[in-house]
């Protein structure tokens, strides 16, 4: 290795304490380029060699971007292949400890191989990608008797241990968990790694005879079984992985999701398969915004009629807990103590003083009469006693609601002019929350709302979400960790025409991470930037714009892939048409299908001829057979048909649901009594009518009805089609065309506001039929695609049915 010199001028960035003068700018500078590294790192080196500094200053390491290959102390953990480290520095002057920040330097560290060998395993693919890695040759294949080993008596590997046994059984994988000495094709766990650089997130991957995950850490052992399910995911037999080793390990501490709840309301269930998926793409928070209220411009400009919500039960203020969808407290616990066992922290987030509708709706007398019922009176000391008694009910006790380190006091958009009394009420309610022993974190508003009050820093992290309510650089100064959450790179708005409906991918892959902040770049390695989190705001939502928790889904997946790559490793891993490619192998987790995929050899995923009775399916995947509840069979379109009469006549079928990208045919010839709304097809997440109250064909999910402008005719038979994605849903009628719903823009009453309205539909298909208000009528060969078929294959498939006959 050459021997390495950095040159080094100072950057525009300021740490420490203050100094504004210019000369001091300019001496800084001038000293940074007498700033050299006075030797090179050899393999085998514990240590970073010295920087030369001249006389009266000094050079203080502050942080690295590979923390578990050079630590914040300069100590050396050799990595498996070489890897360039960048290291932040800061200047200091002895004289008065004055500092500031020094541009980046970058070190090669030699790894402990250097093998040019192409025959071995190159790096397997996984989201985010691995770190480091060095192949061996052959793979690693679990067999019949392959086991779970620990290797050592401890609660929590046991625990890890559990939860990897169930997702391998989602799998359809049975491993039995044992100790002692692994054998050929055994999995082996350990929180005992001779490696002391991993950290609290970083883990092992050595893959030979046997598999070994090594960590110190329980998260850590978690994120190496999540890289060990997707590598056999990505396998069509899901038990042969290639040999190698791996050293894997976070650049960022946070990487997450914040979900608006409080606007769009989400099952409980829903939440918990969010933690599963996250879990899998080793995203370590999820920030659950629990309080909100929607705009005035779409209910007349009437307060009175806008909704608002807290979705959290609350004792001390019964009525305070939203009565159209909240969590129980019971509820709320189990999810972060789940969380926990998945390796993901839960950030519960109450958003005062502003978005605060649901708190004055039911006590008037907090609110602010010069702002609206949406903003605390900051002057009012009631508000005060309000908002600590919420808070409080969630932090006291041993065994508290919140139960993790970090809770979110909001503190965002507040009317500027009372910027002094909102830096008040923010401090006042940091140190209360600090109080009872938790991290505080709030958005960055403090450039926003300038002022003199000072605001408490230490212990506080803030997200930084846009440069004008929070200047990312000043609050560096300030002395804040920050989040790095830009609004113009990383908020979504479902269907709301700002911000991002689908987040740019492309542009994020390539150009982004966390050290990115609007318009600002920090330096690498800076210990400031903390992570980085995206972020979905249910804005339309109260407003009943149609958006779906499967519809904020098919925008947060392919994010949640691009994201966890950047927040993870910082950089991008592969070219992003192949990460593309790849990410298709690898879905969202055991156990786990939020977006209805169904899978298989061709796109035929599901068909009932009813020519026999013991309905099998006759597709190529020959799924389990429908199970009957009172029906009958008739003579159908051809052969056979099965006939539902109303009421408790239905199949359950081995489908739940097929999400976007499908095609469900039928033919159906309704009894001339099956009038009014009846049910065809249902499951937990909407229902497909037959017939709506106005007689058309049409569905429903999460509370709003759509229908189709078409009827069907009574005691004859007709080709139904369905098509649906992303952008809405199609209906074929006797092959051909009938209607599109592809979303509208529909201007409210009495109002000049436009909102865009969605009309998509994850197809149902737990039952065909229903226990009340069922179809009635016969059903005739039943078929689902995993694609939208076009016209053309539409129409061949009705033609090669034949006429319209009665």
């Amino acid at each position: 290795m050459k021997k390495l010199y950095a040159m080094v001028s100072c950057a525009l960035l300021c740490g420490g304490q203050g100094f504004a003068q210019q000369p001091d700018s300019v001496l800084f500078g001038e000293i940074g380029k007498q700033v050299a590294f006075s030797g090179t790192l050899k393999p085998g080196d514990l240590s970073i060699p010295n920087l030369k500094v001249p006389k009266g200053f000094r050079a203080l390491l502050k942080g690295t971007d590979r923390l578990t290959v050079i630590n914040a102390d300069g100590k050396v953990f050799s990595p498996l292949e070489n890897v360039d480290v960048s290291l932040f520095y800061q200047l200091q002057r002895e004289s008065d400890q004055v500092t500031m920040d020094m541009q980046t330097l970058k070190l090669k560290v030699p790894g402990q191989f250097n093998d040019q060998d192409k025959a071995i395993n190159p790096k397997p693919f996984v989201i985010p990608a691995l770190r480091e890695w060095h192949g061996a040759t052959g793979t690693f294949q679990l067999k019949k008797k392959s086991k779970l080993v620990l290797a050592e008596k401890s609660p929590v590997l046991q625990e890890i241990a559990n939860l990897l046994q169930k997702d391998l059984k989602a799998m359809n994988l049975s491993l039995e968990i044992s100790s002692g000495k692994p054998a050929a094709g055994d999995i082996l766990l350990s929180l005992n790694s001779s490696d002391k650089g991993l950290a609290e997130e970083g883990y092992e991957l050595i893959i030979g005879d046997y598999l070994q995950i090594k960590a110190l850490h329980k998260k850590g052992a978690i994120w190496g079984t999540r890289t060990l399910l997707q590598l056999l995911e990505q396998d069509p037999l899901n038990h042969r992985i290639v040999k190698g080793e791996s050293r894997d390990y976070p650049k960022y501490a946070v990487r997450g999701l914040v979900l608006d709840v409080a606007r769009k309301f989400f099952t409980i269930d829903f939440l918990r398969d969010y933690v599963k998926m996250m879990s899998y793409y080793k995203m370590s928070e999820f920030h659950i915004h629990l309080n909100d209220n929607g705009f005035p411009i779409y209910f007349k400009n009437n307060w009175d009629d806008v909704p608002a919500a807290f979705r959290l039960e609350n004792t001390t203020y019964p009525t305070l807990t939203a009565k159209d969808g909240h969590y129980t407290k019971k509820e709320f616990i189990a999810l972060q103590e789940m969380a926990s066992s998945y390796g993901v922290d839960i950030i519960p987030e109450i958003d005062v003083p502003a978005h605060s509708l649901s708190i004055t709706r039911i006590l008037p007398e907090i609110g602010s009469k010069k702002y609206g019922p949406d903003h605390l009176d900051l002057y009012n000391p009631k508000t005060y006693e309000i908002v600590s008694n919420i808070f409080k009910e969630y932090l006291e006790g041993p065994n508290p609601v919140f139960q993790g380190k970090v809770v979110h006091i909001g503190t965002d958009e507040y009317a500027k002019a009372e910027a002094e009394k909102f830096r008040y009420f923010t401090d006042y309610f940091i140190k209360y929350v600090q109080g009872f022993g938790k991290e505080a974190r709030v958005w960055g508003a403090l450039t926003h709302a300038k002022g003199t009050t000072p605001v408490v820093s230490k212990g506080v992290t803030m997200n930084a979400w846009y440069n004008g309510y929070g200047e990312p650089r000043e609050m560096k100064k300030l002395g804040y960790n920050q989040i790095s959450t830009p609004d113009g790179w990383l908020y979504i708005v479902p269907a709301a025409g700002y911000y991002y409906d689908y987040l740019n991918l492309k542009n994020l892959y390539r150009k982004w991470e966390p050290i990115n902040i609007g318009n600002v770049t920090f330096q690498a390695g800076d210990p400031s930037i903390i992570g980085g989190m995206f972020a979905v705001w249910n804005d339309k939502s109260p407003a009943k714009n149609g958006i779906t928790e499967k519809d904020v889904h098919d925008r947060v997946f392919p994010a949640l892939q691009v994201l966890s790559q950047k927040m993870w490793a910082g950089t991008d891993s592969i070219p992003f048409k192949d990460f593309l490619v790849k990410g298709k192998g690898v879905k969202e987790g055991p156990g786990v299908n939020v977006a209805g995929y169904v899978l298989g050899k061709d796109s035929l995923v599901l068909n009932y001829t009813f020519d026999q009775s013991s309905l099998k399916d006759q597709s190529s995947y020959q799924r389990a057979a429908a199970v009957k509840h009172n029906v009958r069979f008739d003579k159908g379109k051809t052969g056979n048909a099965l006939v539902l009469s109303a009421e408790n006549s239905l199949l359950e079928l081995p489908l739940k649901e097929i999400g976007y990208g499908y095609t469900v045919s039928f033919w159906l010839k309704p009894d001339p009594k099956s009038v009014g709304e009846r049910i065809l097809f249902s499951s937990e997440n909407g229902v497909f009518k037959s017939s709506t109250k106005s007689q058309k064909i049409g569905f429903s999910r999460e509370g709003i009805d759509y229908e189709f402008n078409y009827q069907l005719p009574l005691n004859d038979w007709t080709q139904v089609v369905i098509t649906g994605n992303h952008k809405g849903t199609s209906l074929y009628i006797n092959g051909k065309l009938q209607e599109k719903m592809m979303g509208k823009e529909i201007l409210y009453p009495d109002t000049k506001a436009n909102m865009f309205k969605v009309e998509t539909l994850v197809f149902p298909l737990k039952t065909l039929g229903s226990k009340t208000n069922g179809y009635c009528g016969a059903v005739d060969d039943l078929k689902v695609f995993n694609k939208i078929l076009s016209d053309e294959e539409i129409n061949k498939g009705f033609v090669n049915k034949g006429a319209v006959s009665k």
